[in-house]
């Protein structure tokens, strides 16, 4: 299995382990999976590719990586202003996301799960404090997915890096800013040494989905107590891997504040009023790429809509009745 992360790094690189684990556990340690980190057996950019050719058997990855190549891959890991992880899992198990999924990897030659979880992120680190809209003009933003495109048209220079050479490219300035996950991942990486500004709310990746793939060819031809074993160790690290962010996030931010001197800061609301419009505008940019992108589109809408409505009943006035 190749991954695009640093091997044991905290949230993806120790969940891909915890995964190979379960699936040797689970299949009476008939199954044994060797992991490589990014750039091992092949760069973080190159996992899918890897994959499918055969190179890789499996692979650890998030799906925002190849909009190059299916630009509808993005919505599989995070949608500026979409689904959270759990209304993610809504998609995805029960409104027909996986199907979706999956239609669009074929022709890639790869399987795709649902694997992992870094829950809400964070708004990523600035080296100036953010006033307006217009402070992002010009502004050079590792910010990879749809939320990059969203900042690029709002005025800022985004490029997609991968995740081994972010702290070295904030901390030698090749960029302004950069996204990576939320306190936990982040601060393992090191990104206060060079920047004291930490940002939220993470609008552009209210979900971090991580995605197990499992070379087609291959998972066609496996027994299926074998699929049946991965697709139950996918889920139960799935499920796992978001319960321990939301158990390591608030030490870590705690510690990025009190020890470090971060200054914690929210998106004015200029900000995020013009970048939820240019969201939706990016989704309607989308659905009319071809067919396969506008049915996920629609069916993604779809099951966010329902989910709004559900939320503004039940998670939302009780998060605000909890706050208060």
């Amino acid at each position: 299995m190749t991954m695009s992360w640093i091997k044991n790094s905290p949230g993806t690189g120790a969940t891909a382990a915890r995964l190979a684990k379960r699936i040797e556990q689970l299949s009476g340690g008939k199954i044994k999976i060797k992991i490589y980190g990014a750039g091992e057996l092949v760069s973080a950019f190159e996992v899918l590719d890897a994959v499918g050719s055969g190179t890789a058997d499996m692979g650890h990855t998030a799906s925002f990586f190849w909009q190059g190549k299916m630009r509808a891959s993005a919505m599989f890991t995070a949608v500026p202003f979409g689904l959270i992880p759990q209304e993610h899992m809504v998609w995805i198990y029960h409104n027909g996301g996986q199907a979706l999924w999956d239609e669009l990897y074929a022709p890639f030659g790869v399987k795709p799960f649902l694997a992992s979880n870094t829950g809400i992120g964070m708004g990523g680190w600035f080296r100036k404090e953010i006033h307006s809209l217009e402070d992002l003009k010009g502004l050079k933003y590792r910010m990879p997915g749809l939320g990059g495109e969203v900042f690029r048209r709002l005025g800022a220079l985004t490029v997609n890096i991968p995740p081994p050479d972010i702290a070295t490219s904030l901390h030698s300035g090749v960029v302004d800013a950069a996204e990576w996950l939320g306190p936990w991942s982040d601060l393992a990486m090191g990104f206060y040494k060079s920047t004291p500004y930490y940002y939220a709310p993470g609008f552009h990746e209210p979900n971090g989905a991580a995605e197990f793939l499992v070379n087609r060819d291959l998972w066609d031809n496996l027994p299926e107590d074998v699929q049946n074993i991965i697709e139950i160790a996918c889920l139960a690290e799935h499920s796992f891997a978001l319960t321990e962010i939301d158990w390591a996030n608030p030490p870590a931010l705690k510690k990025l504040v009190e020890e470090h001197g971060v200054q914690v800061r929210q998106f004015p609301d200029d900000v995020l009023t013009a970048a939820q419009q240019v969201s939706e505008d990016v989704l309607d940019d989308l659905a009319s790429i071809d067919d396969i992108t506008a049915r996920i589109v629609a069916s993604f809408r779809q099951t966010k809509n329902t989910q709004i409505e559900w939320s503004k009943i039940s998670r939302l006035p009780f998060l605000r009745a909890r706050a208060s």
